[in-house]
């Protein structure tokens, strides 16, 4: 089992009467790349600015590598990098005098230049950082997050601006980076990205964590809804109905639709139609979202 690096136990946080965060418990085992979701305002960036010591939490505890994190201890942040909402940039410098600026004393030149050319910034890193585009600025924000090869890293909404290429490039070098034992805890809204990235996910609602879990465990919660059209759909349906099978609206002329469970098997129910002299047009199987089984849990 992988040794927790991040320990969040029991996290407070309120502003006035308003509970921001309310008793929020979760950790991260080294080497796996966490997502946390919610909708907005439900307390991400709050979580993941208390655990950079930005804020003072009412209750609670906040371990990095064991090491306790406060607003005045910051001692286990030294093998942190982070980019939390908009990165800091200052407009006449280059981008490479970013990272420089930035890097500590062991980086060297060619950590520099490997993060920099996995980016796709090579075109344009010696330029000053005012000439750049929301897409460049925030793939500098990523680069100084990483730059110090840490242990853990802290991503707020890294995808925002990037192209789908960009994503893709980013996506790559996060597994590049996880699989060498570097952590990561990303906050994004767009889910599409998040689902082929994640081990774990912690989902936040309300300043609470509605759920909690690996990657496969939500995705085998998922159902599996079935389309099927046939020389006649009508019947197609009413004979499925009678097998026990959940067939959706069964007084519409369209193709059959039917919800099942992750372990359903297409090939059963392909059979109970061809049997019975019902002729298939066409058979697609979609698995429901990680966005859909999100929105149904926060719904319930």
């Amino acid at each position: 089992m992988s040794e927790q690096i991040l320990t969040v136990n029991g996290l407070t946080k309120r502003f006035g009467d308003k509970v921001i965060l309310d008793n929020i418990s979760f950790s991260v085992a080294t080497g796996h790349i966490v997502g946390l979701v919610g909708p907005n305002g439900a307390g991400k960036t709050t979580i993941m600015k208390s655990i950079l010591g930005l804020f003072k939490t009412d209750n609670g505890s906040i371990k990095i590598g064991g090491l306790p994190v406060t607003t005045i201890d910051h001692q286990a942040l030294e093998a942190v990098g982070a980019l939390i909402e908009y990165p800091g940039i200052y407009p006449f410098l280059s981008g490479i005098d970013h990272l420089k600026l930035f890097a500590n004393d062991t980086t060297s030149d060619s950590q520099i230049t490997y993060i920099v050319d996995r980016l796709k910034m090579t075109n344009y890193i010696g330029r000053k950082a005012k000439s750049y585009s929301l897409g460049m600025k925030q793939k500098l924000g990523i680069a100084m997050a990483l730059i110090n090869h840490p242990q853990i890293v802290i991503l707020d909404e890294p995808m925002n601006g990037l192209d789908p290429q960009a994503n893709r490039d980013l996506r790559d070098l996060i597994v590049d980076l996880a699989s060498t034992g570097t952590t990561f805890l990303i906050s994004s809204h767009i889910l599409s990205e998040l689902e082929k990235l994640v081990d774990d996910l912690v989902v936040i609602n309300r300043g609470k964590i509605v759920a909690q879990g690996s990657m496969d465990s939500f995705e085998a919660t998922g159902t599996v809804t079935i389309s099927i059209d046939t020389n006649n759909n009508l019947a197609a349906k009413a004979l499925l109905g009678s097998f026990g099978y959940e067939v959706i609206d069964t007084a519409a002329e369209g193709p059959v639709q039917i919800s099942l469970d992750a372990g359903a098997n297409l090939n059963d129910i392909l059979e109970v139609l061809i049997k019975n002299r019902i002729q298939i047009i066409q058979a697609t199987q979609d698995h429901q979202d990680l966005e859909s089984s999100l929105l149904n849990l926060l719904r319930e």
